[in-house]
């Protein structure tokens, strides 16, 4: 995996390398959850296929559908000096292990005064799109960036995928994954092996100079495609990857609104008490004399996720909402 010359992957495949290129260089890295060792397929997404017939079953491990199981076992397997790398299938699972991960693996390295780490990382993959109902496709990426002691993940594109997860993996402090299940068969650039991207750092993708749209996730698709619609109308937008929440970024955020006046923060979670209220107020506090007009936002309807097609369309941050908001800050 780690020779691969491919120029062009998908995230599901970016994934797949990363995971192989960790348990090749270090043996405590271990994997476990449900259906993820073959031959029961390498995951539902096929993030770990081939990996237990290169490394076994005794590091690449398929678990019973149990949660709590998972992550019990994962944060022991940390605190005895292993790496573990926990797959929850779905996001919204793992409100079934909350206990072992906010009260446990968030915060043993501050309850032991930093004898004790927990190298342990979380992927989850969740997305609305495809008639999951509201009980599979909540961002709830807001929720552990509250939890002190845990770092929150969220790549947009296959090369970040394959550099975070690595960054995560061998990270000493607990990681929460968040792939997209929109983009996991999405086509990007290939990574470069063995290149990991530091936690907390930002990506400005796209330079503009009329305002700043922040975002992370999937919604990056719709907001580079919303910027390249507007450099038509002569309106030029910066974009930022945010790639982490937790660490926060926040000095290429507020160096680039210093630059444009402007910002717009646009992600799939719902807007109430997401991650760009956090931005806005950030931004508000430190640019408040430099702002040409309020901080926008643009998130997901306040309700669970609609299992109709036309509902769940509308629950989901569009281009016309995201568009709507940039000449909002515009006028």
């Amino acid at each position: 995996m780690s020779e691969v010359k491919a120029r062009r992957m998908n995230m599901s495949q970016a994934i797949a390398m990363a995971m192989y290129d960790a348990m090749e260089l270090d043996s405590s890295v271990i994997a476990l959850g449900e259906d993820i060792a073959d031959p029961q397929g390498g995951g539902v997404f096929k993030c770990t296929s081939g990996l237990s017939d290169r490394f076994g079953t005794e590091r690449v491990r398929s678990t019973p559908i149990a949660e709590q199981a998972i992550m019990g076992a994962a944060v022991g397997a940390a605190l005895a000096g292993m790496r573990p790398v926990a797959e929850i299938m779905l996001m919204n699972f793992i409100t079934v292990a909350m206990d072992q991960v906010v009260n446990h693996a968030a915060k043993l390295r501050f309850m032991t005064g930093g004898q004790t780490h927990v190298p342990l990382t979380i992927r989850t993959a969740t997305g609305a799109g495809f008639g999951t109902g509201g009980q599979h496709a909540d961002y709830l990426e807001a929720w552990f960036a509250h939890t002190a002691g845990i770092k929150v993940v969220a790549p947009s594109t296959p090369a970040d995928a394959y550099g975070l997860l690595l960054s995560c993996i061998f990270d000493d402090d607990p990681c929460l994954f968040v792939e997209s299940l929109p983009l996991y068969f999405a086509m990007g650039d290939a990574p470069v092996s063995g290149q990991r991207i530091p936690l907390g750092k930002a990506k400005v993708v796209r330079e503009g100079s009329d305002v700043t749209v922040v975002s992370y996730s999937r919604t990056m698709v719709e907001v580079q495609a919303v910027a390249k619609e507007l450099e038509k109308r002569d309106i030029s937008v910066e974009v930022i990857d945010l790639r982490s929440i937790v660490p926060l970024d926040m000095d290429t955020v507020l160096a680039s609104v210093a630059k444009t006046g402007r910002l717009v923060v646009a992600h799939e979670a719902q807007v109430d008490f997401g991650v760009g209220a956090e931005i806005a107020t950030r931004v508000h506090r430190e640019l408040f004399g430099q702002l040409r007009a309020p901080v926008g936002r643009v998130g997901a309807a306040r309700s669970p996720v609609p299992f109709s097609k036309a509902l769940e369309d509308a629950f989901i941050p569009t281009k016309q909402r995201i568009t709507a908001a940039i000449l909002e800050t515009l006028r």
